[in-house]
């Protein structure tokens, strides 16, 4: 379901450092985390969600969910934006 939210988002933003960029920017409706990211970048991008009150979506791959954004590499984290 998330892979298709990815899919379908006007505007995202790919990875940790942008995502948590982006959060601490206001410009974010939802994150979404793969589960098999390093613990300490999941537990980073969480915690940056949190602070900016957005809802935070877990998948299981980064494979997938780089895939989802149309690029090469697995993604560990994205941020749908406003």
């Amino acid at each position: 379901m998330s892979y298709e939210k990815v899919l379908q988002a006007g505007k995202i933003v790919i990875g940790t450092k942008q995502t948590i960029r982006a959060l601490k920017e206001g410009k974010v409706t939802e994150v979404i985390v793969a589960e098999d990211a390093d613990l300490p970048i999941i537990e980073k991008v969480t915690a940056a969600a949190n602070e900016a009150n957005v809802p935070v979506t877990k998948v299981d791959s980064m494979k997938k969910l780089g895939k989802a954004c149309k690029i090469q590499v697995g993604a560990a984290a994205v941020a749908i934006l406003r």
